[in-house]
Parts: C-alpha cells; structure tokens; sequence
C-alpha cells in the first residue's frame, strides 16, 4: 500500500524524535518567547517598584479631609453692639462659603484657566502635565512657548492639604519628593470626594493675592462685594490669579491683570462657556479695585484693640487668629465716634491754648523749597483743596506788617491771615491765654517754614470767636483760598463711657492717635486723679462715720506731719483762701482742699485705702493725707468704674466690654447681654437677662449712703466747679479735678444713664499744661461735647430716689452757715438728703417760726 508525502514526513520526525534529536525550531520563536519574559519580568518590577514608591512617599500623608469637617483657619470677626464691624483678626484671611453659594460662572472661569479637563481626569492629567513640561523646556532652550504649571485643580487642593498639614516651606518644595506625594495625595482625593467637594475646598483654599484666601475673601478685598455679587469680568480677573497673585495683581500690574483676564475670556469662550458677545462685554470692563479697608485702625482701634487683649488673653492667640470667633464688643458705634470726634476737637483747642511749637520743617535754601513744592505738586495733582481738610503748606511770603502770610499747598497758593493763628503765641504755661494772643504774624513765622493748615472758607476763619476782619476781607480777592494755622497735638486725652445699668462699655478712647502710638491711657496710664478722688473720701465719711451733707467742716490752715520721713505737708485751697466752717456739701461742691484733708484724716489712713479698693480702684493708695486730693494714681477706667458704683447708689459690678462670643458654628461661648438691649436678638436679651438675676453685685455702701453721695455730686454741677456740664441740659453730676500745676485735669461725671469720665495731659510732665487749665476748662468740655452726642435722642431723669428707697430719706432745707434745720426766713439755705435718725435737729435761730418742712429736690 503506498503512502502520501504526509505521512512519510510525520514518520520521519517520530524516527527523528525516537533517535533523541529533537526538531530544529525557528529563531523567532525563541525571541518571542524571550520577550515576553522580559516583558512580563519587567512589568512585575515596574509594579513592584511602583508600589513601592507608593507606600514610600505616601508614608505621613495627611487625612483626606471630610467636607463636612473643612474647618480652615478664618477670620475672627469683632462687631459692635450695634453690628458695625469693628476689626478682623486672622493669619489667612479666608472667609468659607458654601458651593451653592458660588456662581458657576466663577466655577467655570477657574476650570477654563486652570484646569479644563478637570471633569475628566482622576486627579492628575498626565497628558497636560507633559505638554506643560514640553512647553516649559522649549522656552527654556530657546524654541518658543511659554512656561506653564502641569497641576491640575485636584493637585493644587492637593497642595493645600499639605500645607495645612506639614507648613508652607515643605509642601511648596521644588523637588520631585513633593510632586509624587502631591500626586498619590489628588488621587486619593478624586477617590474619597466629588468633582463639587474638590472644587468647594479648592475656591475656599486658593490663594488669590490681596490678604485673600478663598473667593469669598477676594471678592471683598478687591470688589468689597460678596462673591455672588461679581461681574463677568471680575470673576474672570480673580480666576487669572492663582498661577501668578503678584504677578498678575490688579494693584501693581493693572495691565497686566487686564491681559491675563482677557485671557481667561478667551479661555472660557473656546469652552464654550460664554458667548462672543459676553466675552468682550467683559472684556471692556475698566479693571478697577479698591484697597482692603482697614476697619481696625480707620474706625475705633484702642477699643477694638482692649478687645482683641481681652480675647487673647482668655482663649488665646492661636484661636483669635485661626478659629473665625465672631465677637459682639458692647461699643455703640454713634456714641464711639462721638467720643473720637469730642477728644480730637478738645485736644486741639487746649493744645492752641498752649501755645504754637514752631514749624514742622524750616527750608533754608530756595532749591529745597522748589523741591519741597513740586513733590506736593505732584501727589496732589489736579486736586482741588478741600474745605476743612487739613495740608502741608510752605510759606513764600510774609507780609510786612505782620497782617498774614503766603501760604503754597502744591500748586495751590492761598493766605494766612493774623485772625487764622492768633492763638499761636510762644509756649508759655505761666502765661494768660487770652492775654498773650498774637499781634503779628512776624513773631513766629519765616519764609521757607513747612507748616500744617486746614482750609476754610471765610465765614469759618475766626479765632476765639473773633469775627473775620472786615477790611482785610475786603482787600482779598474772591478765589484766594484761606487757610488756618494748626498743630499735631502734644497733649493726650482718654475717655471712658459706661451704661451702668447694663454694665455695658459703650464708648473709650485711648489716645489722640492710635498709629503714633498704641498706649491705652484709658486702661494703662496711671494718673492723679486730683479733686476726682474727693467724693470718694467723702463716701467714707457718710457711711463709716455717719456724716451728713450738713456736716460742720473747718476750713482753715492745717500742718501734717508724717513721723516716719519727719515731712511736713501744710495743703492749700485752689483759691489760697478759707472759709471757716462750712458744710461738707460745701467743701465738696466748691472742691475745698482743707476740708477734703480733715474728713481724710477722720476716716483714717488704713480704713481709706482699704475702702477705696472697696469700691474698685486697682491701684494702691498712698499711705498720707495727700492722697485725700488725689496724689495716687488711678486708671481712668478704674475711676469710671467708681462713678458708676455711685450711680447705682453703691453697688458694684463688672463692667463689659465684650457683650458676647460665638465660635465658627454660632455656639455661644460666653454671653453678658442685658435684657434691655435693643440691639441684641431677643433671644439672647431673655437668656442673658436671665442670668444676671444671679449675678446681683456687691453692695459696697447702704443705698442711702449712695443717693446721698449722687446728690451731692449734683451740686457741684448745680452750682459749684462742674457748672459748665449745666449746658447739656439734662440732670447731671459730677466732679471735677485737677492736680497740682495742671498735670492732669479731669472730669467724672454722669447722668441717670451714663457715666463718663474724661481726662487730659502730657504723657511725660515735661511741662504742665497752662497754668488756667483746670478739670473744668480742659476736660470737662471734651465731656460735655461727648455726651451731648450720645443722649441726643436719649431723655434724662432727674436724680430722684427710688420708692423702695424714699422711705429711708428725707429731704430737709439747711441753713448754709450754720448746719441746721433753716427757719422759714432764712436766705442762705440748700436742700439737703438725709437718712432718716441722721437729720439735725436744731433750728436756725431766726425772728419768727422755725420750720422743719420737707420739700422736693430742687435747684438749690
């Protein structure tokens, strides 16, 4: 049987294999084979070389953070009672809002800039971080092409995270250490949170120049408007600014800030995100900005500042700065600036008062003057001068005869008259003010002197009410501006203002400039308080020794020696005269020195100090009789404190100065709202109200004891040194003080509803003020024109005792010599409060009947 060509082949491979020698194979079966083992070889090496990178670098990384639990460093807030803000506390200025809240036209304008594919890629865009590679070389080796970032938005929140976890220095470094973790960081975030949650961290993360982190905090810091507020093209200038914040900064590159922004139009027309139209609508938008507003320092800087002292030193600092606290101080915002513009004005009429310290410069030579000019040429520009703003003027001409001056502010040439600097007379504190008033501009002023002038219109240029001279008027032309001569003051000035009856803080100020110097003299100066300190004195005596207002006092000479230092001290009366007995109503309404020392020297040394830390004073008393006239120091926050005690007829309590403090959830951290502040959420009024029934105070004198103290206070607004304060036409009282040679001159005073105390002097004695300034010239005007602000719309009561309190007084007319009881025909009588078993009993020997009536409180 024959066989075919087949199987004759297969017969001889068998034969082939049965002899032990195996088929020759072709040579690229062995190389595939070779391949694939390699291939299979080397991916498991890259694997296992990959993992091991992974676990390496992602060894430390941070936690995916939880979007419900994303709680940045933000601004801590600081309101006033009255919801104006007051200042804002931060490291990173970031204010967090919520996605919803972010239009999406934003939202586009970032991924089109930024990140385009950002819908697609899981987290790291391979293709666009090596085309931004290439691009980036090329123009590094002269082929064109500009350098680009290859992070995509999920990388650069990537960023965020770790900056937030490890510091700036080390997240931002340029190595390939901190792009690999970079990367396995954006990819574990594509896998824990959606597109939205990465793009709600990232526009709440990024910084985008200017103080601002987050779009809500750029969109007030360059917009001052709230991010849903923005226009097209603002959302496009703010998107433009996470590669280059400075680069591209609207404020010290605007035209580079309008091309980048054109940019991103583009960008978000090719995406097809807006329109053509839109884009350049958008796209002719002025680039126009504003600088942050500093609230702090441009509003009530020594309050806002207490608060922030306060909160620091109770929370910290690190959870001010990070923690986003909203703070609702107990400032009212009218009765602040109130207070502001009342110390400015009063500082700068004592300080003329004083006398004119000379130029701020002197330029000798005619080429400084020339270049003094055009400097202030060229930063006023075009401007026109401004009624009642104040400029620095060179002098060019001095009138021969003394009647003004030239005066050339920029490129603004005006006149000095005499009437607008008659107050500038040499320093001289033993001086009468009105009698050394200017009679010549010569006396004082030189061509080349660099002076500070405030413009004002004609009507306007008096001096000590001295009207405008109608001949010079006359003789000057229609538009020749007019200045007035004015200095920066040396003097500095506090005021302190309490609600007593809410315990609330609601105006202080600290200093006349808190930007040259940040010294709180409300809180930190130590001062004399002088005849200040007297009602304290005379409190003691009314409770502790049972005294009256009818009380006999002998004014006359006094020697005190103090054993221990053999020092003699022989006092004086402001008036260096003395009256023979008087009443201690007397002695305290006109502010007698000699009876003050003896009702000092009755209570006791030791039993004074103790009662004056009693009644709150911080500060420790000399152990002399001169602290009787005020010689201890007090602060004028503490003395305010004081006076409030005596409004509420001796009970003392806390004064507030932060009403209340939320943390970044809204908790209430602590709240001490009185129940009657309309400012306040009812909710809050009820709550915090409530509380304060267990916190009733102390009470440090009877209630009598402190009606009593009131109504003598009132007297010495009636008729005695605090007369002046009778021009707020509402019930007042109050005393004044003032130290020896006017140091220090103050005035604490109140109504039923309002304590304030005010104070003036030098910071360092070295001078005192002149030698007529007292409590009643210097710092009881800053009081008057401070409260007359602040009780505008507000009606005051007259100080009248409660009916829980009425039935232990009595109200009894003294005869003013004697102490006793006035008969009906006495002329030289007063009112006068008792406490019942205290009255006297004797009458005034007087021709006819002897009266014992009462009669109601009345001008005495």
């Amino acid at each position: 049987m024959s066989m075919n060509s087949n199987e004759k082949t297969d017969r001889s491979q068998s034969k082939l294999v049965l002899d032990g020698v195996p088929p020759k194979r072709p040579w690229w079966v062995f190389l595939l084979k070779l391949a694939a083992w390699a291939t299979l070889t080397g991916a498991t090496a890259a694997a296992l070389v990959a993992v091991g990178i992974y676990y390496h670098f992602s060894q430390g990384l941070p936690d995916i953070p939880k979007v419900d639990q994303y709680w940045p460093p933000i601004v801590t807030e600081v309101y006033t009672d009255d919801a104006v803000l007051a200042g804002e506390f931060y490291h990173h200025r970031r204010k967090v809002v919520p996605y919803e809240r972010i239009p999406k036209r934003l939202v586009q304008a970032f991924i089109a800039s930024e990140d385009s594919s950002f819908f697609d890629h899981h987290g790291v865009d391979v293709l666009g971080t090596a085309r931004a590679a290439f691009k980036t070389i090329s123009k590094k080796l002269g082929l064109g092409g500009s350098t680009q970032g290859g992070s995509t938005l999920t990388q650069q929140t990537a960023k965020a995270v770790l900056i937030a976890a490890e510091g700036y220095e080390s997240a931002t470094a340029k190595n390939l250490t901190r792009k690999i973790r970079e990367a396995i960081l954006a990819r574990r975030l594509e896998e824990a949170l959606t597109k939205e949650e990465i793009l709600y961290l990232y526009l709440n993360n990024v910084f985008l120049g200017h103080h601002s982190y987050g779009v809500q905090s750029a969109a007030e810091n360059y917009y001052r408007k709230d991010v849903r507020d923005l226009t097209l093209g603002e959302m496009a200038l703010i998107a433009g600014l996470p590669q280059a914040p400075s680069r591209y900064s609207p404020f010290l590159r605007p035209d580079a800030a309008k091309k980048r922004r054109s940019y991103v139009l583009r960008r978000m027309r090719d995406e097809g995100m807006i329109s053509e139209a839109e884009r350049k609508q958008a796209d002719e938008e002025a680039v126009q900005v504003f600088p942050v507003e500093d609230v702090f320092h441009e509003f009530a800087p020594f309050f806002t500042e207490q608060v922030r002292r306060d909160v620091v030193e109770r929370y910290t600092n690190k959870v001010l700065l990070n923690e986003g606290l909203k703070v609702f101080a107990t400032m009212d915002s009218e009765r602040q600036r109130g207070a502001q513009e009342a110390v400015l004005e009063g500082l700068l009429a004592i300080d003329k008062r004083q006398g004119f310290r000379g130029p701020v410069l002197q330029l000798a030579t005619e080429q400084e003057r020339k270049a003094f000019l055009a400097k202030a040429t060229k930063v006023l520009g075009d401007e026109k001068l401004t009624e009642n703003r104040l400029y620095v003027g060179l002098v060019t001409k001095v009138d021969p005869d003394g009647k003004g001056a030239e005066v050339q502010v920029g490129p603004h040439k005006g006149l000095l008259p005499l009437m607008g600097m008659r107050w500038a007379r040499k320093v001289n504190p033993e001086g009468y003010y009105p009698g050394l008033m200017l009679t010549s501009v010569k006396k004082v002023l030189n061509v080349g002197d660099v002076l500070v002038v405030r413009h004002v219109v004609r009507k306007e240029l008096t001096d000590d009410n001295v009207q405008f001279d109608k001949k010079m008027d006359k003789e000057i032309p229609e538009d020749l501006p007019l200045f007035r001569l004015e200095q920066d003051p040396e003097l500095q000035s506090a005021l302190v203002s309490i609600d007593p009856h809410r315990q609330y803080l609601t105006a202080m100020v600290g200093g006349y400039d808190f930007d040259a110097n940040e010294f709180n003299r409300a809180f930190q100066a130590c001062r004399q308080p002088g005849s200040s300190y007297k009602p304290l004195v005379y409190s003691a005596a009314l409770e502790q020794l049972g005294w009256t207002g009818a009380t006999i006092i002998v004014d006359s000479p006094i020697v005190e020696h103090d054993p221990d230092s053999g020092v003699s001290w022989k006092p004086d009366n402001y008036s260096e005269e003395f009256k023979g007995d008087v009443l201690l109503r007397t002695a305290l309404v006109n502010s007698m020195n000699i009876p003050a020392v003896k009702t000092f020297a009755a209570v006791g040394v030791k039993n004074m100090a103790e009662w004056a830390r009693h009644l709150g004073l911080s500060t420790p008393m000399n152990m002399d009789f001169s602290a009787a006239l005020g010689s201890s120091c007090v602060y004028p926050y503490d003395l305010a404190n004081v006076y409030a005690t005596f409004n509420r007829y001796g009970r003392k309590k806390p004064t507030y100065f932060v009403r209340k403090i939320e943390d970044r959830f809204g908790r209430t951290l602590e709240d001490h709202t009185a129940y009657d502040d309309a400012w306040a959420p009812l909710q809050d009024r009820v709550a915090a109200g409530y509380a304060r029934l267990s916190e009733p105070g102390e009470q440090v004198m009877s209630p009598e004891t402190g009606f009593i103290l009131t109504s003598l206070l009132r007297g010495v607004v009636q008729e005695g040194t605090g007369a002046p304060a009778q021009k707020l036409g509402k019930p007042a009282a109050g005393k004044t003080g003032t130290t020896n040679d006017s140091f220090d001159t103050w005035f604490a005073g109140f109504t039923r509803d309002l304590v304030t105390v005010t104070w003036v002097g030098y910071d360092k004695n070295e001078h005192p003020l002149g030698r007529y300034e007292t409590g009643g010239r210097a710092s009881l005007p800053i009081w008057l024109s401070y409260m007359k602000t602040a009780l505008a719309t507000r009606p005051q009561s007259e100080f009248w005792p409660p009916e829980w309190l009425r039935e232990n007084l009595m109200l009894l007319r003294v005869d003013k010599r004697t102490g006793k009881l006035a008969s009906s025909g006495t002329k030289d009588a007063v009112n006068i409060w008792f406490k019942k078993g205290t009255q006297p009993d004797d009458v005034t020997p007087e021709k006819g009947s002897v009266g014992t009536q009462e009669f109601l409180m009345g001008a005495p």
